[in-house]
């Protein structure tokens, strides 16, 4: 089973022959590899064969990072939202993985909001404003959206954070108005051009997740169990609607111990990969600062969760019939 079949098959609910694997982001890859992705600060100059090159270091550091962690996807993150980035890593991996990339800062979110004090002001006097700025968020995602499907992408990951740890930035209502219907506008969108939209927020999010399953995203990316969101209640109310993606504690990474992110995640296997309907990572990214010795432990407790699997499948099949 190649990784893009193992994707589309946890994606549909149906339990593959292991629970599928990948980041949204790597960035250890210096310490992993001794190499490094071109600075963000250069994207944006870069052109012609300069730009090739840069996307050709990428492409190279991908190569080793599916090798090495046995990803079964690629979300490609430099260069962001690019389609040449895309392009590219379609041409170098084909159809062995499920290729796709990141847009964000498609609706009013915490990470995009930077006068505080006039947003609360317009939400409550001026809400023509907000829906106008959500209007302009929406038609550039959806530009975005179209080149990304032109260039071939598998899925795209809609990343926009809206909750706190102690649930989201705005009421549930102003959610409603402000941020699900241009969301789902845009994952519809993404659904018609025959591209999988993935979703994602930190936060506890469980006073709209009943709106998040209604969006019609085929996964929602973060499961934050820093801010309580137990991948088992979420999992059973999500199977057959959403596929989940994440959930193992970032913070447990971070700074151990390996009991913990051995707790953390069994916990998420245990819970969440029966039945299909998971992608098993991280509660974010590997991100800079991470011990990559605390990722491949991850990893460690993760194939040996697999091969446990695998024998008692393959005992449940050998074992006589009454």
């Amino acid at each position: 089973m190649t990784g893009k079949e193992r994707i589309l098959k946890t994606l549909r609910f149906e339990e593959p022959d292991r629970p599928p694997h990948f980041e949204i982001m790597f960035e250890l890859e210096q310490e992993a590899f001794g190499m490094q992705f071109p600075d963000r600060s250069v994207w944006a100059t870069a052109t012609g064969k300069d730009r090739e090159q840069l996307i050709d270091r990428c492409m190279e550091i991908y190569a080793k990072i599916i090798e090495r962690y046995q990803w079964d996807a690629l979300a490609v993150f430099w260069p962001w939202s690019d389609p040449a980035g895309v392009r590219a890593a379609k041409r170098l991996f084909g159809e062995s993985i499920l290729i796709g990339s990141i847009v964000g800062d498609t609706v009013h979110s915490i990470e995009n909001t930077h006068d505080w004090t006039q947003f609360s002001i317009d939400v409550m006097d001026h809400p023509e404003r907000i829906h106008e700025e959500a209007k302009r968020k929406r038609d550039r995602a959806i530009h975005q959206f179209d080149l990304l499907a032109d260039a071939g992408a598998d899925f795209i990951h809609i990343v926009n954070d809206v909750a706190f740890n102690a649930g989201t930035f705005i009421s549930p209502a102003q959610m409603r108005e402000f941020v699900f219907q241009y969301l789902a506008e845009e994952v519809a969108h993404v659904k018609k051009r025959g591209v999988l939209p993935f979703v994602h927020t930190d936060g506890n999010i469980m006073s709209v997740l009943d709106d998040y399953i209604a969006l019609g995203a085929a996964c929602f990316q973060s499961v934050d169990p820093m801010a309580g969101m137990d991948i088992a209640e979420v999992k059973k109310r999500c199977h057959g609607k959403m596929a989940l993606m994440g959930n193992v504690q970032c913070s447990l990474l971070q700074d151990g111990p390996n009991d913990a992110i051995r707790t953390s995640a069994r916990y998420c296997l245990e819970h969440a990969s029966h039945g299909g309907g998971y992608i098993f990572g991280t509660s974010n990214t590997i991100f800079p600062g991470m011990p990559l010795a605390n990722y491949e432990y991850m990893l460690d407790v993760y194939h040996e969760f697999c091969e446990q699997h695998t024998n008692i499948t393959q005992a449940q099949s050998h074992r006589p019939r009454a």
